[in-house]
């Protein structure tokens, strides 16, 4: 696990790149604290950020063939690369190290831009082939590294954080309204596009090349989830997804340094732990977060696995915000991002850094196995949905807009109000296309875009059923978005390495092809995990209600953090107020303190907006 960065251009001025590099190397240090590697030649200038994890003493980066003309910078881990380079060796290669890096370049000898179908990782690599002048820069199937990039002219700089781009003083920083826009509809920046106009993330499972000044950005695999589910026994279904787990955990604990795991009350990580402990032949240390709140704390379940399964235990109890984290945290993720489980994964991943520099996730279950509250119709949703769209659309649209904000149903009425896409959107983004309208100052009401097309590719499979739609929105969407990034700035602030095995391909692959009465039985979701779990941990694990792992924001902007969130969004210099209406803001907050609706995610989302602007503006 890693940092990479580089300058791709017809001249490359060594002096200069060199002294660029430098920057942009240092911007990522805490990615790759234990060693630094640059190359610089015509037209190319790579560097890398190395965290020892495979091949310690060989491993170092940037890796070349045999003769010397391709050579690559990676970030990640090529799980398979064992079998890999059996094979490549009996095509004829020779290697010099035994890293997993080294993989990479004999495979793009081996089958060109086709290698990245035979890999089993999680990455993103730059390479150079030197004799045509290419740069092929690829990104893993499911997004789990980033890729920013930037194109100026026949100049392009690419990076795997954005802090690394802007050490460059010459690269723009135009904030892209488009962005801004996106944050406050979904509470992330959703790729391609990124908060600074001209500055791109490469998207999840596509490769780039730029060779001869032209830039081709190309998908090599696609996710999918087939109209017509697989129809097959039960019994052997259960059997495959077994032995597809067993083997997606077996390969991620490959490691030349010990591998340790997250460890919350909920099924996904419960059964990463014990399948974990079952493979290893050493003690597990598993790593969990708990909360003064009752209902968001579930460090007891965690710890009768840990206890079933002897693992060396380690618990964190969170009972407010660190105010001086804040700022931090904001400067480290460079782009506004609004999910408050950030917080949490900041700590459990600092913690498990002082051991480790490996931790396995449960990351992804819920995605995959129908695992969100949110995917099920409520009953009153369900039945407001046979009311026909010309009926239901103006009736309860009109009642919302009626209602006081301090209504508790007004957001309901909204959602039913839609449909699709767009009601999927009021459902997951923190705020709606009228939410945001009476937020914005005048002069930017007209920018305002109500068509949630972020969404409309996978509400649009008619022969998908809802709750399936829903399940692959948030597999495109949410997940490399939000769950992905915020492991990946978190995990990599503190030079820690997550390798999450639901996300092995193979495994994704197979779960969407399950049909959907596998996936949530008689009303309980993710039943194919729950089935594999039920004999490794307690029962009181799997009947206990599901809880997140997101902060208690509602407790504490309401109590320790009030004082907090009004200094930072109704003082007269407030940052925000260049985009938003400081009296809607006084009034999202008394709406939320005065014990009316919910108003948290909001709150929280704008703090962060309003951080990021004191931070970059």
């Amino acid at each position: 696990m890693c940092g990479i960065c580089g300058i791709c251009a017809p001249a490359i001025n060594e002096a200069n790149s060199r002294e660029a590099l430098t920057r942009m190397c240092a911007a990522i240090s805490h990615r790759g604290p234990d060693g630094e590697g640059q190359m610089i030649d015509q037209g190319i200038a790579l560097g890398h950020r190395r965290l020892s994890i495979i091949d310690l003493e060989g491993g170092d980066q940037p890796i070349f063939n045999e003769d010397g003309n391709i050579g690559v910078v990676f970030n990640g881990e090529i799980y398979n690369y064992r079998e890999l380079r059996d094979e490549l060796l009996k095509r004829g290669h020779r290697f010099s190290t035994n890293s997993d890096t080294e993989v990479i370049v004999h495979a793009y000898e081996e089958y060109g831009v086709s290698c990245l179908e035979h890999f089993n990782g999680m990455f993103a690599f730059a390479l150079w082939d030197k004799p045509r002048r290419r740069l092929f820069i690829a990104r893993d199937r499911l997004g789990e590294k980033p890729l920013y990039y930037r194109l100026d002219g026949e100049r392009l700089e690419f990076a795997s954080e954005l802090k690394s781009l802007l050490a460059n003083p010459e690269c723009p920083r135009e904030v892209d309204f488009e962005a801004v826009e996106g944050f406050l509809t979904y509470g992330y920046i959703p790729e391609p596009i990124s908060i600074y106009r001209g500055i791109n993330k490469l998207p999840a499972a596509h490769y780039l090349v730029f060779e001869g000044g032209r830039l081709n950005v190309s998908p090599y695999w696609t996710l999918e989830m087939p109209d017509q589910p697989a129809s097959r026994d039960e019994g052997e279904m259960m059997e495959e997804f077994e032995s597809l787990l067993f083997d997606a955990i077996r390969l991620r604990l490959r490691s030349d340094v010990p591998v340790g795991a997250f460890l919350s009350g909920g099924t996904d990580s419960n059964l990463i732990v014990s399948m974990a402990a079952e493979l290893s032949g050493s003690e597990l240390s598993t790593y969990s977060v708990g909360f003064s709140e009752a209902d968001f704390d579930e460090l007891r379940f965690a710890r009768m696995t840990a206890e079933r399964y002897g693992t060396s235990h380690h618990e964190i109890m969170l009972e407010s915000l660190d105010e001086d984290l804040f700022p931090r945290i904001v400067r480290q993720f460079d782009e506004p991002f609004a999910d408050s489980s950030a917080i949490p994964t900041y700590y459990v991943t600092r913690e498990a850094a002082r051991d480790l520099k490996v931790c396995l996730s449960g990351d992804a279950g819920d995605e995959l196995f129908c695992g969100y509250e949110r995917y099920n119709y409520e009953p009153f949703e369900e039945a407001a949905q046979q009311i026909p769209g010309f009926l239901r659309r103006p009736v309860f649209g009109t009642a919302a807009r009626l209602l006081p904000d301090t209504f508790k149903g007004k957001g309901w009425l909204r959602r039913q109000s839609a449909s699709g896409p767009q009601r999927w959107q009021r459902m997951m983004g923190p705020f709606d296309y009228f939410e945001r309208t009476g937020l914005y100052r005048p002069e930017f009401h007209r920018r305002i875009n109500d068509d949630a097309a972020l969404f409309e590719p996978y509400f649009a499979r008619d022969r998908l059923d809802e709750i399936s739609r829903r399940m692959f929105a948030d597999q495109k969407t949410y997940l490399p978005d939000d769950i992905l990034v915020k492991v990946d700035r978190n995990s990599m602030w503190h030079g820690l390495e997550v390798r999450v095995p639901f996300l092995d391909h193979r495994l994704v692959e197979f779960a969407n092809r399950l049909p959907l009465e596998l996936k949530k039985r008689g009303g309980e979701q993710k039943w194919p995990i729950r089935k594999l779990l039920a004999p490794r941990v307690d029962e009181a694990i799997l009947n206990k209600p599901k809880s997140g792992f997101g902060l208690p924001i509602r407790h504490w902007l309401a109590g320790s953090m009030k004082d907090f969130a009004r200094e930072m969004l109704d003082s007269p210099d407030s940052r925000v107020h260049e985009w938003l209406d400081r009296s809607a803001l006084s009034r999202l907050l008394s709406d939320h303190q005065s014990g009316g609706r919910d108003l948290s995610k909001r709150i929280w989302t704008l703090l962060w907006l309003e951080q990021w602007c004191r931070e970059f503006g």
